[in-house]
């Protein structure tokens, strides 16, 4: 019985004597997959499955060969290894879900699915909703707020500028720290994932000049942060009522629920949306009064 390495050996050396090209693109496509499997499974804490997958790759590889004659045993091992394959995909639905809609995102939206969380999709968008409704909440009762979400953390000066609070978003809670006369309605809530890490937080402000001179230190301070962190800021104006987000340092007003909603959902990774933020359905960039 002949030995299947030495086989596969020679079948090499015969296919690169014959046709070179083919042989090099077939070794470069077969080590680019492994590559991603690998690194997919390695960035997803999953080096135990490389250590089981790496042996069970080579015995599948030694005992599929046809010189040792198991072809029971050959055909079990391949619809094994796919098995396995829509296993990883059943196992990890949300990180297959992100890459696919990685790879289809515009360019500005890419960096929002490499961000990884904590929690499920299912705890963000809970979190998004209690967002959306009590920025609604405080709009309509004209409560001036600030809520910077920072999927990747802010400098700890800036947490350590307020007050720590490390509990998990929800509107009520949002709308009592942002109550006039409590003790933490003056400054920023600094939001990670589905958690709150601090409240009352101190914001570097923005000194760009082309900044409408009637906007206030609230809208100041929410463009600010976006200018040199990764971070998206919801402004709820005192005076008006009026929602603004910024990001990247640019600042878009009157936005309602609905569009609030799509830009976190974009923001944290859960769905695609079209064209800038800056451009959304032609809402006015820094217009109109504001503290």
């Amino acid at each position: 019985m002949t030995n299947p390495f030495q086989d596969f050996g020679q079948n090499l050396a015969d296919t690169f004597s014959s046709n070179p090209i083919i042989a090099i693109l077939d070794i470069l496509i077969f080590a680019t997959i492994l590559f991603c499997v690998f690194s997919f499974l390695k960035k997803n804490n999953a080096t135990r499955l490389i250590v089981f997958f790496a042996p069970l790759l080579a015995l599948i590889v030694f005992l599929s060969h046809e010189t040792l004659g198991f072809t029971i045993l050959s055909r079990v091992l391949l619809y094994f290894v796919f098995f396995i394959f829509f296993g990883a995909i059943l196992l990890f639905p949300q990180q297959f879900k992100r890459l696919i809609w990685r790879i289809s995102a515009s360019k500005e939206a890419r960096e929002s699915f490499s961000v990884k969380f904590a929690v499920s999709d299912m705890a963000l968008n809970e979190a998004i909703e209690n967002i959306v409704k009590s920025s609604i909440n405080m709009a309509k009762k004209n409560i001036g707020a600030l809520i910077v979400i920072a999927p990747e953390g802010l400098p700890s000066h800036i947490l350590e500028s307020g007050t720590t609070i490390s509990g998990k978003v929800s509107s009520s809670l949002l709308e009592t720290i942002f109550t006039n006369k409590t003790p933490l309605h003056d400054g920023a809530v600094i939001i990670q994932g589905n958690q709150i890490l601090s409240a009352s937080c101190f914001l570097p402000l923005s000194h760009d000049n082309a900044i409408d001179k009637e906007l206030g230190s609230r809208h100041r301070a929410g463009m600010g942060i976006t200018e040199n962190h990764k971070a998206f800021s919801i402004i709820v104006s005192e005076e008006s009522g009026v929602i603004s987000v910024a990001q990247n340092g640019e600042l878009t007003r009157y936005l309602d629920s609905d569009m609030l909603k799509d830009i976190l959902q974009q923001l944290y990774g859960l769905k695609i949306v079209s064209g800038k933020l800056k451009n959304i359905k032609g809402r006015r960039r820094v217009k109109g009064r504001g503290r």
